[in-house]
């Protein structure tokens, strides 16, 4: 945790807390990545974020800290696209690996994951999350300029293919070369700019629409790898809340097809295709992986992910509501 004394300094070379100034700092819970503090001053309330060598998991998982630059930079270019889409940044520090962005009340932007806990589902919430993601990929599509500000490899590998794909694949010898496969497929396709970790626990709903935290995955690469992320925990969260289950399946059915609409960059099937067959290896990952959810307690809900993800990445399939049907039959068998 970054300490006050260390953080106060940085906060008034950056013009955020006048000199002399009085400054309440709060620390901020919901991430294994990074520190993040509220922060109030008579006159203002922001938030800070700094990004960790070593991440808050039981393995051992490091990333490098300079991502925290590229976040700010995702953040920056995604509400160039799609105003209020992201936070405003109020300064950034590389060399400190931090920056300052603007608070949100929770009186007025609601966490997607909150109101999915809580059975408050709303499927429309799911359409606008698409429609906003497509419209970010569909914007930087094919753009030189931004394959090359954010050509963060090595970082995508460290934060998401290593921990869950390539860690996964040590946990299922057999579904090894599969797993390793979709990994390599994924590092090899450089489409458009990717969040990298689309999570309701990274979406506010707001008045205006989602705005979306948390970019420290920001890469030049494949879109789909975000909308299976999505799609993931709405399969996961079945099991969370089962009295919320129908609605949570019909978010399913509502993100997909809002950003499936709105793929312009490629023929739509075929992207398509490929988050259906990386969706279950995300799937295996949040069980298995170097990052399980937390709320995924009894081995025998486990046990029910890891069957529909084995039999689904033994035998593919091309549509996204395929993959949606067979969790549902499981779902439903005693």
């Amino acid at each position: 945790m970054t300490e006050q004394t260390d953080l106060l300094p940085i906060l008034r070379r950056l013009g955020l807390v006048a000199d002399g100034a009085a400054a309440r700092l709060t620390p901020l819970t919901g991430g294994v990545s990074s520190d993040i503090w509220k922060v109030e001053t008579a006159d203002r309330v922001f938030c800070v974020k700094r990004a960790l060598a070593k991440l808050k998991v039981a393995q051992d998982w490091r990333a490098p800290v300079g991502r925290n630059a590229f976040e700010a930079e995702w953040i920056e270019t995604a509400r160039a696209i799609v105003p209020g889409a992201a936070p405003r940044i109020l300064a950034h520090d590389a060399e400190a690996g931090l920056f300052a962005m603007e608070f949100f009340d929770p009186a007025r932007w609601r966490l997607w994951k909150t109101e999915l806990r809580d059975g408050r589902v709303d499927p429309a919430d799911a359409a606008r999350v698409g429609t906003t993601l497509a419209r970010i990929h569909a914007a930087t599509a094919g753009d030189a300029d931004i394959a090359r500000r954010f050509a963060t490899d090595a970082v995508f590998h460290a934060i998401r293919l290593e921990p869950y794909l390539l860690a996964t694949a040590r946990a299922h010898p057999d579904l090894a070369p599969i797993l390793e496969g979709l990994a390599q497929r994924t590092a090899d396709t450089r489409l458009a700019l990717v969040h990298g970790d689309v999570s309701p626990k990274n979406i506010l709903l707001g008045p205006d629409g989602p705005v979306f935290l948390d970019a420290e995955c920001a890469w030049y690469g494949d879109p789909v790898f975000d909308i299976a992320f999505c799609l993931n925990h709405l399969l996961l969260k079945c099991l969370w809340n089962p009295g919320a289950r129908a609605g949570f399946l019909a978010s399913f059915d509502r993100l997909a097809a809002s950003w499936l609409a709105g793929v312009t960059w490629e023929a739509p099937a075929a992207a398509e295709a490929r988050a259906a067959t990386l969706l279950p290896g995300l799937f295996l990952a949040r069980v298995d992986g170097k990052s399980p959810v937390e709320y995924l307690t009894l081995e025998a809900d486990r046990d029910r992910v890891r069957r529909v993800a084995r039999r689904l990445l033994q035998s593919p399939v091309a549509r996204l509501d395929a993959v949606r049907s067979q969790w549902e039959a499981e779902l439903h068998h005693a």
